[in-house]
Formats: structure tokens, C-alpha cells, sequence
């Protein structure tokens, strides 16, 4: 288990150290590396559980299994490569005066402190304890939103703080109804109350009623987290109004790990009821948020807020597999879930790029980036493509996969999903030509970018799409057997 305390550490120590280092190149230089050691880290410790089978470190507060291990390592590499493209984005940012050099310290301190909430997330085993961190993230993320203090990034963050301020609340609410069911099942003590290994041993013994009341909260607190509609007005804002790496590891990660506590709360729940219940909830919010994200994505102006949409869309798909709840369906959420995190990302990077190159992130000022910067145009055409489900990049198979489900079990939904893909795709790409191939605007000059980034998230979308690599098809076969009770036939 050293190696995840090593992974709390370096980014709570590495917050601490940049919070106190006034050099712009050394704090650069030293989130990336903070950032590869905490990589290096979830490496080591996803060849110990591939090695050893779970870890539970030895006060049961820590457990890691084949579901959130490769979330670890999934969130340490989209931390290192964010990271890379966030030095020379800051950069600019300083340079062309839009943050002082204290709000740039600040950025930096603030990306390891979200970092640690994340892993913390990702690894506690205990259920009050992922609460607060889902907590910290969020104290985290709201001051990276209001970062430039525009009037309207401050309101941002504040529509940001209160909503998910009010989400988390309902969040704390079903921790304590999840107390309250386990205190009541004779032999588990007070203290252990709230570990997910405990409740998951006992589910079956933990009341039913209690238990459904529970995940509602559950659901209603950290799907607000997730952006599902219609608890998502906050996640559009704080895309367009905070720093684009921050709208990278939202979207890559914060978003991953809310629906991350979901699924884990859902495991308890289905052990304990007689009934599908959470799942047909699940399936409900999933697929309105789904359609209403797609139809949202036409009425886009702001480049930021358009890709927000998307993450909106994509979120609800996942929401709506995990909901199924069959082992085609669980794997194929587990699979989006890494696909969407990896192709997001890269988006992010190519937009925010094209939003400096252009000098704003309104759509009809965005136009010719093929001949003005080939490398951002590019990036930003494939990975549209990617994201809209083109084969052979892996979202077109992690989609596949989620059909599949859907017609084994609820054929008559299959329709509902086949028509958001396509207005999904229709609202992406009406906006998308024109900025990509639209006329070059007079005067506009390349700028530096880091399309390293891009290249090396689109490269593994599109190999994840060809062929699945054994060490992830097998913990993503684990993962469906621990949530789903069985593997895909």
C-alpha cells in the first residue's frame, strides 16, 4: 500500500511547495513533474493489485480493486499531460496580462490540491470520507473557475459554489441514511460503519427502505457533481469562464470520479433491495440527459460551452449503461468512461489553442485554423470526429458496445439512443466547419502550442478503437465482474 500514500502525498506536498514558489518556470516545471511522479506511482500500484489481487491498507481506510485502480491511473495521466499543456497555456495567459503572478502560483497550488482530492476519491474506503473529498474538489475547482475575477467567471463560480454546494448537501444526507442502515445490523461496529468494504459484506442485512431513500440522496448529490440535466447549469458556465486546463481535468476526471461514487453507492444499494430501482433511476436521469445535452448543442455560441454540452451528453451515456446494469452494459461504461476522459481532454487542449489564437471563444470568430495553425485545426477536426463516435477511434466502439446492451435488454430505448447520436453529431459538426475550414481571418498569427498532448490521447483513442489491449480488457473484465456479479459473454 506504499504506493498509495505516495499518490496522496506528492500532490498534497507538491500544492504546498507551489503554493510558496514564486518562479513561473520552477512552479511550470515542477507540476509536471509532481504530476509524472504521481504517474509513475498508480503505475506501481496497478501492477501490485494485478499482481496481488485487492489491497486494503492495514486501518481500512484505503481499498483499491480492479474498479478504481484503473481510474487512478487513468486520472495520473490526464493530470501529467494537462499539465504539460497547461505551462505553455499559463504562459500566454501571464504574458498577455489576463492573471498576475500571484493568481499564477495560485493555479499551480491549486491543480496539486485538485489532483489530491482526487486520488482521494478514487482510493478511500470510506464512504464519509469520499464525500469530503468530492468536497474539496469542489472548493478546488471553484476557485480555478473564478481565476481571471471577470465579472463573469466570478459569477460562474458562485452559480458553481452554490449548486453543487446544495448537490454535495444531498450527498451528506445519504452518507449519514448509509450510517444509519449499517448501525442498525448487529456485529458492525460504529467505527467501520461507514467503509465500503464492510457495507458491501453486509449489504444484503442493511434495510431496504433506508437504503433506497439513500441513493435518491446519493444520486441527486453526486449527479449534480456529473452535470446531469437537470442539475447541470453550473458545468457550461465554469467551462467558459475558468482556465481551459481546468476544463481538460473537469471534464477528463472530476466528472469520471462523480459518477465513479455513484457507481460504488450503487453496488451497496443492489445487494440490499429486492428491486432494480437505482438502476431504472439511473437509466432515467442518463438518457434525458443524453437527449437534452444533444439538443442543447445547436444552440451553442461559445466554443467552451459547446464542448461542454458534449461532456453533458457523454456523462448521461455512461449514466445510462451503468444504470442497465448487465455485464455488457458495465463493461461498455467502463470503457466510455476511459475513451470520453482521453478524447475530452485532447479537445480541450485544441480549444484551448484555437481560443488564444483567435483572441476569444465565440464560435463565429473562430475561422480557418487549417491554414492559420494546421496542427490545432487538425487536432481540433479528429478529435470532434472522435468524440461524435467516427470509427475507428474507440468512443465509436465504447458506443457500439453501450447499443448492444441496450438492444439485449431494452430494444425499444435503442431508437432514443440512435437519434442523440445523431443530433449530437449534426450539432458538433455545424459548428465545427466553419472555425476549421472558414475563411482566414486578415492578421492572425500562429502561436506557440503544445500539441504533444493531443497527439498522444488521440493516438490511444484510435488504438483503443483497433484493438483492446489485454491488461486493460482484464481489468475492465474484473471491474464488470465486481459491479455486475458476472463477465460479458
Amino acid at each position: 500500500m506504499i504506493a498509495v500514500y505516495l499518490i496522496l502525498l506528492i500532490p498534497f506536498s507538491g500544492s504546498v511547495i507551489l503554493a510558496l514558489q514564486n518562479d513561473p518556470d520552477r512552479s511550470r516545471r515542477y507540476n509536471t513533474g509532481f504530476n509524472a511522479l504521481s504517474l509513475f506511482c498508480s503505475i506501481w500500484l496497478a501492477v501490485e493489485v494485478l499482481l496481488k489481487g485487492p489491497l486494503l491498507s492495514s486501518g481500512k481506510q484505503f481499498y483499491i480493486d480492479s474498479f478504481n485502480v484503473y481510474l487512478v491511473v487513468l486520472t495520473a495521466f490526464v493530470g501529467l499531460t494537462t499539465a504539460l499543456f497547461s505551462g505553455a497555456y499559463m504562459q500566454h495567459e501571464w504574458e498577455a496580462g489576463k492573471i498576475t503572478p500571484r493568481r499564477l502560483r495560485f493555479y499551480y497550488s491549486a491543480y496539486q490540491a485538485f489532483m489530491f482530492t482526487m486520488f482521494l476519491v478514487l482510493t478511500t474506503n470510506n464512504m464519509g470520507l469520499l464525500w469530503v473529498a468530492m468536497e474539496g474538489a469542489t472548493l478546488a475547482t471553484v476557485l480555478l473557475v473564478s481565476l481571471y475575477r471577470t465579472p463573469e467567471a466570478v459569477e460562474a463560480a458562485w452559480k458553481y459554489f452554490i449548486l453543487c454546494g446544495v448537490g454535495i448537501a444531498q450527498a451528506l444526507f445519504g452518507t449519514i441514511l448509509l450510517y444509519f442502515a449499517a448501525e442498525q445490523v448487529e456485529g458492525i461496529r460504529p467505527d467501520e460503519a461507514l467503509l465500503w468494504t464492510t457495507l458491501h459484506e453486509n449489504a444484503a442485512l442493511l434495510n431496504p427502505g433506508v437504503m433506497s431513500i439513500a441513493f435518491v440522496f446519493l444520486l441527486i448529490g453526486y449527479g449534480t457533481k456529473m452535470g446531469l440535466v437537470p442539475l447541470h447549469n453550473w458545468l457550461p458556465d465554469a467551462h467558459s469562464e475558468g482556465p481551459t486546463p481546468m476544463s481538460a481535468i473537469l471534464s477528463g476526471l472530476l466528472l469520471n470520479d462523480a459518477l465513479y461514487a455513484v457507481v460504488r453507492s450503487k453496488m451497496l444499494v443492489d445487494q440490499s433491495l429486492a428491486s432494480h430501482l437505482p438502476g431504472y433511476l439511473m437509466m432515467g436521469f442518463g438518457l434525458l440527459s443524453f437527449l437534452v445535452a444533444a439538443l442543447l448543442l445547436h444552440h451553442q455560441k461559445d466554443i467552451k460551452r459547446l464542448f461542454s454540452y458534449s461532456s453533458i451528453e457523454h456523462m448521461g451515456l455512461m449514466t445510462f449503461a451503468f444504470g442497465i446494469g448487465t455485464p455488457w452494459a458495465v463493461f461498455a461504461g467502463l470503457f466510455h468512461m476511459t475513451t470520453h476522459s482521453l478524447t475530452k481532454s485532447a479537445i480541450f487542449v485544441t480549444v484551448g489553442h484555437a481560443s488564444q489564437l483567435a483572441g476569444t471563444q465565440r464560435i463565429d470568430k473562430i475561422r480557418g485554423l487549417i491554414n492559420t495553425q494546421p496542427a490545432v485545426g487538425w487536432g481540433l477536426l479528429i478529435g470532434t470526429l472522435a468524440i461524435a463516435g467516427f470509427p475507428p477511434f474507440g468512443v465509436f466502439a465504447s458506443e457500439f458496445l453501450v447499443l448492444i446492451a441496450t438492444m439485449r435488454d431494452y430494444p425499444w430505448l435503442t431508437p432514443l439512443l440512435l437519434i442523440g447520436i445523431g443530433i449530437a453529431f449534426a450539432g458538433l459538426f455545424r459548428h465545427l466547419q466553419p472555425m476549421v475550414f472558414g475563411p482566414l481571418p486578415e492578421g492572425r498569427q500562429a502561436i506557440q502550442a503544445n500539441m504533444t498532448p493531443v497527439v498522444l490521447h488521440l493516438l490511444l483513442v484510435l488504438w483503443l478503437g483497433i484493438s483492446l489491449p489485454f491488461f486493460l480488457g482484464n481489468w475492465f473484465n474484473q471491474a464488470t465482474q465486481l459491479i455486475a456479479g458476472s463477465l460479458p459473454l
